[in-house]
């Protein structure tokens, strides 16, 4: 017998949420679907035994306190054809049979990361690094809050971007807040 997932799609647009909520229903039976148009609605419904939570990036760093307890149960749905492999991303532009395979490794890997986590971890000082990017520090910036060489910084992004396959500030800010790393008011 199949757990039926409990699954909560939170977003604004009607199309989008009546679109995510077929194509699972359709592709991913048995599960119940609650759709709600913003987090307040959810929250107002108050019910938390969601085994998943579809939801966009804006929403989870707005209401972080929520989703970072519930990370690894949370996916984000970006505006894009591909995403990199970190954490549950959903890249809604792709192909369906793209969106269907994304869908699959998630619920194969039931709320979990499936990647190899220790190949991605980051060292204390990148770790340090990665928290002054995200809140706007330049890294001549980093360098001298660091106290290290701005090469040494450079190096130490290298390294960030090669770790966690982001390129990007904003998906560096995306990973450090779902990972508790920053908290979304520090955002420079």
């Amino acid at each position: 017998m199949c757990k039926i997932r409990q699954i909560a799609i939170i977003l604004p647009d009607a199309l989008q949420r009546t679109g995510l909520q077929s194509l699972l229903a359709a592709y991913f039976p048995p599960v119940e679907i609650a759709h709600f148009s913003s987090f307040e609605c959810m929250v107002s419904a108050n019910n938390d035994l969601y085994d998943y939570y579809f939801t966009l990036p804006e929403t989870f760093v707005l209401n972080a306190d929520f989703f970072l307890p519930r990370k690894a149960k949370t996916v984000l749905l970006i505006n894009r054809d591909t995403t990199p492999s970190t954490g549950n991303n959903l890249p809604v532009l792709a192909p369906q049979e793209a969106i269907i395979e994304n869908l699959q490794q998630l619920f194969a890997s039931d709320g979990t990361n499936p990647t190899n986590e220790k190949s991605k971890e980051l060292s204390i000082r990148e770790t340090d690094v990665l928290k002054r990017i995200v809140q706007g520090l330049t890294n001549k910036d980093i360098a001298d809050a660091l106290n290290i060489s701005l090469n040494t910084v450079l190096s130490h992004r290298k390294n960030i971007t090669s770790k966690l396959g982001i390129k990007t500030v904003s998906g560096l800010t995306f990973y450090a807040i779902m990972n508790g790393l920053v908290s979304s008011d520090l955002i420079g």
